[in-house]
């Protein structure tokens, strides 16, 4: 049992020295050495857990993509009790999302897949699947449960899901000029706000 969970955290720790030594240098620029010390192992220890590089940065985005879910799925519990003040809370949520979307990982990520998706066109269903594709359905599911308690109307909690996301990310990706600009959290705050108020628009209560 230890030498398996030995085994597990080096794999971890392979892919995590891989992820920085690819955000940071590129896939082309990369070495695998490089990623073994960064990681804190022998370069055949790399091999013997994946076989070649491509695959160690397939793996290592893979990887780097479910963390990133994670943090945005504990993101949205606040939806699951949101309390008598659903708009303040869809703003919270809306700022948490933003912040972890503008954190080095994340950016770093992006940066990687735009660069790198044409020698591995296969990295977008990977970071997909991975990432905003079960973060969408994790909302949808969130926004379906307050349209049966009365506190939405959306009818089609997938679409209303996906353009929460969209109110989100649209702003930020242009005023970030595509992760270019730095974005202070007054500022997130911001577009946080006009999402929700722009969303609760067209999916809140008739009542409002």
């Amino acid at each position: 049992m230890v030498r398996s969970r030995g085994r597990i955290d080096k794999r971890q720790a392979i892919l995590d020295g891989a992820f920085t030594v690819f955000a940071r240098q590129g896939y082309a620029q990369a070495c695998v050495q490089e990623i073994a010390d960064e990681a804190g192992v022998a370069k055949p220890t790399v091999y013997n857990h994946l076989t070649d590089k491509a695959t160690l940065f397939r793996h290592a985005m893979q990887t780097a993509a479910q963390t990133a879910l994670h943090e945005r799925l504990a993101a949205l519990e606040p939806l699951a009790d949101p309390g008598p003040d659903l708009r303040a809370t869809l703003e919270e949520v809306g700022h948490r999302l933003l912040r972890l979307h503008t954190d080095d990982r994340s950016c770093a990520l992006r940066r990687l897949l735009y660069s790198e998706i044409t020698q591995f066109p296969d990295i977008l269903d990977i970071v997909t699947e991975s990432g905003p594709h079960r973060l969408t359905q994790a909302m949808a599911d969130r926004l379906a449960r307050l349209t049966l308690a009365g506190r939405l109307r959306a009818s089609d909690p997938d679409h209303a899901a996906e353009q929460f996301m969209a109110l989100l990310t649209g702003p930020l990706e242009a005023r970030s000029r595509m992760g270019t600009r730095q974005i202070d959290d007054a500022e997130l705050q911001e577009i946080a706000r006009a999402a929700v108020r722009t969303f609760l628009t067209a999916f809140g209560p008739a009542d409002g």
